[in-house]
């Protein structure tokens, strides 16, 4: 067993699985939440579809961005081409890979409640989309700072 946690290769692999899924379990719950509130606005008012739809899809760019740096990790790290790393290579890989995995998990989460409450912003005050996308945007920015910290990482390393 001990020599499965010596092996570079695992701790890469872990860390990708770690980016690809965490934060797509975020996105998944911050899109079903934002849909929650967009299918009961449509079906109080179908023509505000595309800007709750809009709204909705918001909490979906963490998991595109996990699995960006699983891409990215899985080409460094000789899977998709490239070297296999050593213990301690593999074990920086999976530390790279951390920031996009819990920040895109808990932005997710938390991008999909904001995007929930601008779609109740649009339902009552449509002419105000510009300002309710504000609001998830703003959760956006933490997501995307983890990934440039998972990239520059990786690419570090």
């Amino acid at each position: 067993m001990s020599e499965i946690f010596a092996n570079g290769t695992v701790w890469a692999l872990l860390g990708v699985a770690l980016a690809a899924s965490l934060s797509g379990c975020g996105s998944a719950y911050g899109v079903g939440v934002a849909g929650q509130a967009a299918a009961g606005v449509v079906t109080e008012d179908p023509s505000k579809f595309a800007k709750v739809l809009i709204l909705q899809l918001l909490p979906g760019t963490q998991g595109i961005y996990g699995l960006l740096v699983a891409f990215v990790t899985l080409s460094r790290i000789g899977i998709l081409g490239g070297t296999a790393p050593d213990a301690v290579t593999g074990m920086l890989v999976f530390a790279a890979c951390l920031p996009i995995a819990i920040v895109g998990l808990v932005s997710g989460i938390h991008q999909g409640k904001t995007a929930a409450a601008s779609i109740g912003i649009v339902a009552k005050k449509p002419d105000q989309f510009a300002k309710a996308m504000l609001f998830p945007a703003m959760v956006e920015t933490y997501a995307i700072l983890a990934l440039l910290v998972s990239i520059i990482a990786i690419f570090s390393i």
